[in-house]
């Protein structure tokens, strides 16, 4: 089974004033986004094509809106994971520490990323 190519745990995952999960995960993995719960349930998937992702202007650093399946889903992707690690990004030899030169020092930098290089693949 291959690794995905970007995978974020500890992302609080809203569908605007409500909360959905606080620990959830963002997964892009053979074309597809997924938004699962803490439990590793699924809260929506979709191909990458047909997802709309970006960071409003009123967004945080580490915040990003995706549109899936025609539901709007805010997500807050930290930086440190809860149990401490970080966000991967899937590709390896890439280093996560902040200020080497190509990586994005926001997380929601690196999920935007990541989504655009996926929907490129396909």
């Amino acid at each position: 089974m291959r690794e995905p190519e970007f995978s974020a745990r500890g992302v609080e995952i809203n569908r605007w004033l409500r909360s959905l999960t606080r620990a959830g995960e963002v997964r892009i993995e053979d074309g597809r986004l997924a938004l699962l719960t803490s439990y590793g349930s699924e809260i929506d998937s979709a191909p990458v094509t047909a997802v709309r992702a970006g960071r409003p202007w009123f967004a945080g650093p580490d915040e990003a809106v995706a549109t899936v399946n025609g539901t709007r889903y805010r997500l807050t992707l930290h930086r440190k994971d809860r149990d401490g690690g970080t966000a991967d990004s899937g590709e390896p030899g890439k280093s996560e520490e902040p200020g080497k030169p190509g990586e994005s020092k926001e997380a929601s930098g690196r999920f935007l990323a990541a989504l655009e290089r996926a929907a490129r693949r396909r």
